[in-house]
C-alpha cells in the first residue's frame, strides 16, 4: 500500500467558505420544471402542483441558493409572461430549446417553491431581448414592499410580502454566439452597466453577477472577462464562469478523473484577469467569482427531441460511478478556491444533467452524482484549510504528473469539525494517509464515508435506484495514529472532531 501525509494546521487557512458555494440551478429547459419540480397531475403533488417526492430529495441537499430561470432560456424570456392568473398567461415559442413555454411557473411560484425547500434565489435577468428597464422592473416587483405599480401587482397576485431576492445575474453566457441577441463584450458591458445602475436604483441592497466566460475554449476568452470588467468593475460583486466536463473521445479514465486540474487553471486565470482590472482601475475592491454552471455533461451525445412540444426531454444524462468520482474532484477544487470562489450552482437540479431524475407520473431517484454533491453541500462549512501534503504521484497523458489523491479540508469552529474531502485517482492502489493535526490538539475520527465500486459504469436506475450508494468504513479505532486509508478509485468524506 502506498503512503502519503497531510498536515492540518488551524492557522493555515485559504479563506472563509461562503454558504452559497454549493447551490444549484433550475432552467426552463427540458423537464427541469415541468414533470421535474412541478407536475400537478402527479399522485404525490402538493396543493400548488409541486412534486413532494422531489421536494424531499432537494431538502436532503440543503441547497443554499438556486439560480433561476436560466440559462439560455432567459435571453428570450420576458418575466411578465409568468405572473398573474395562469389561464391568462401566454404560451410562446421558446427559441433557445425549441419547445413551447406554457408559463405555468413564473417567479412567484418559484419563490414559493424555494421557501418550501429552504433555499434562496439567484435570479437572472434577460439582457438578450430584454432591456435594463425590464430588469429594474423585475427587481421592483420582487423586492419593493408595496405602493408602486409593480409591487402592488405582486401583492394583487397573492404575494403580500416581498420575495427579497438579494442576488441577481446580469444575463447569461452573453459571450456565446448561440445566445439569443448575443453581444460583443463592449456591447454587453455597456448594456449591463445601465441595467446594474437601474436595478440598484430600484433596490440598493442587491448584489450583482456579471456574465463572464461560458468556456475557456472560446476565441474571446479571456479578453471577454477583461473588457466586461472594465465596464462593470464598480457595478458588480461577482463575475461568473461556466464549465462542464465529460470523457472525450480517446480520453483515458485517468485524464477524466483529473478534470479538476483544468477547473483549477480556469479559476486561477479568471482571478488573474479580474485582478488585472482591479489594478487598472486602481481599486481597493476585490472581485469574487461565481461558478454558476458546472457539472459532468456528456456533450458527445446527440439528443433527439420533439420540437415545439412542452417539456420535451433534453440532455437527461444517466450518471455512472466514474462521473460521480470526477464530480468529487471538482468539489475539492471549489473548496480550495474558497477565498475567491464564493458561489456555485450545479447545473442542473432535476432531470436536465441533474442529481435527481424523475419519471413522469412515477418515481424520483438519486443519481450517482447526488452523493458527492450532498457531501459538499452539507459538510463544507467554516474555513477552507491550506493543507500541507506529501502524496504519491500518478502520470497522466493530458496533465503530466499529478497527485494520486486530490484533497480539500474545512474547519467548522462552531461544531469543532474538521472535514477531509478526498478523491483517489489511482486505478491500482489504496493509499494510506498519515494525518498530522498540529495546532488542533486532540483529534478523533468520527466517520469515513466512501463512494466506490468494482464497476465504474454502474448507474442508478428506476428499477435499481441503490446500485451506487456510499458506504461507511468500519472504524477499528477512533485514533488518528494509524492514518486514513483511501481506497483506489474512490471518493471519500472523512469527519474528524477536535476534542479540546
Amino acid at each position: 500500500m502506498e503512503k502519503g501525509k497531510i498536515i492540518f494546521e488551524k492557522d493555515y487557512v485559504k479563506g472563509n467558505i461562503d454558504k452559497r458555494l454549493f447551490g444549484s440551478f433550475i432552467e426552463h429547459m427540458g423537464r427541469a420544471v415541468y414533470t421535474g419540480i412541478y407536475e400537478p397531475e402527479h399522485p404525490d403533488s402538493d396543493e400548488q402542483g409541486f412534486r413532494k417526492d422531489v421536494l424531499e430529495l432537494v431538502k436532503e441537499l440543503q441547497l443554499p441558493i438556486v439560480r433561476y430561470p436560466g440559462g439560455n432560456f432567459v435571453s428570450g424570456y420576458h418575466w411578465t409572461d409568468g405572473i398573474g392568473r395562469k389561464e391568462h398567461r401566454p404560451s410562446r415559442l421558446e427559441l433557445a430549446w425549441k419547445t413551447i413555454e406554457t408559463n405555468e411557473i413564473g417567479i412567484d411560484e418559484f419563490a414559493d417553491w424555494s421557501k418550501k425547500v429552504g433555499t434562496s434565489i439567484m435570479a437572472v435577468v434577460n439582457l438578450g431581448t430584454g432591456t435594463p428597464k425590464e430588469a429594474a422592473e423585475m427587481v421592483e416587483y420582487c423586492n419593493h414592499p408595496s405602493g408602486t405599480y409593480w409591487s402592488n401587482m405582486r401583492v394583487a397576485n397573492g404575494h403580500k410580502e416581498p420575495h427579497n431576492i438579494r442576488t441577481w445575474c446580469l444575463g447569461n453566457e452573453m459571450d456565446g454566439d448561440w445566445q439569443i441577441c448575443h453581444l460583443t463584450a463592449d456591447e454587453y458591458g455597456r448594456k449591463a452597466h445601465e441595467a446594474a445602475k437601474m436595478m440598484k436604483m430600484a433596490d440598493n441592497t442587491i448584489e450583482l453577477v456579471a456574465s463572464g466566460s461560458s468556456s475557456p475554449m472560446l476565441d474571446t476568452y479571456p479578453e471577454w472577462d477583461r473588457k466586461v470588467l472594465e465596464h462593470l468593475y464598480n457595478d458588480v460583486d461577482y463575475i461568473s464562469l461556466h464549465r462542464y466536463y465529460y470523457q472525450e473521445e480517446n480520453m483515458t479514465i485517468g485524464d477524466f478523473l483529473l478534470s479538476y486540474l483544468d477547473l483549477n487553471k480556469f479559476i486561477k486565470d479568471v482571478i488573474t484577469t479580474a485582478d488585472y482590472v482591479k489594478t487598472l482601475k486602481r481599486s481597493n475592491k476585490t472581485m469574487y467569482l461565481s461558478l454558476d454552471e458546472w457539472n459532468v455533461w456528456d456533450m458527445s451525445k446527440q439528443w433527439e427531441i420533439e420540437e415545439w412540444k412542452p417539456a420535451s426531454p433534453r440532455i437527461e444524462d444517466k450518471y455512472s460511478l466514474l462521473d460521480a468520482l470526477v464530480l468529487g474532484g471538482l468539489i475539492c477544487t471549489m473548496i480550495n478556491h474558497a477565498n475567491r470562489l464564493k458561489m456555485g450552482c450545479l447545473a442542473q437540479l432535476v432531470n436536465v444533467i441533474a442529481p435527481i431524475l424523475t419519471e413522469k407520473g412515477g418515481k424520483a431517484i438519486r443519481q450517482t452524482i447526488f452523493y458527492p454533491f450532498m457531501h459538499g453541500s452539507l459538510n463544507a462549512k467554516g474555513k477552507a484549510l491550506n493543507l500541507r501534503t506529501d502524496l504519491p504521484k500518478i502520470q497522466s497523458k493530458r496533465y503530466g504528473e499529478a497527485d494520486a489523491v486530490t484533497v480539500a479540508a474545512t474547519y467548522d469552529e462552531e461544531k469543532e469539525n474538521i472535514v477531509l474531502f478526498a478523491l483517489n485517482c489511482s486505478q491500482n492502489d489504496d493509499i494510506r494517509i498519515d494525518v498530522d493535526f498540529r495546532g488542533f490538539g486532540n483529534v478523533k475520527v468520527i466517520s469515513h464515508t466512501v463512494l466506490d465500486g468494482n464497476d465504474l459504469n454502474a448507474k442508478n436506475t428506476f428499477e435499481n435506484p441503490n446500485t451506487v450508494v456510499p458506504r461507511e468504513m468500519k472504524m477499528v479505532n477512533f485514533d488518528t495514529s494509524d492514518g486514513i486509508v483511501i481506497p483506489k478509485m474512490s471518493w471519500n468524506l472523512v469527519i474528524f472532531k477536535n476534542i479540546i
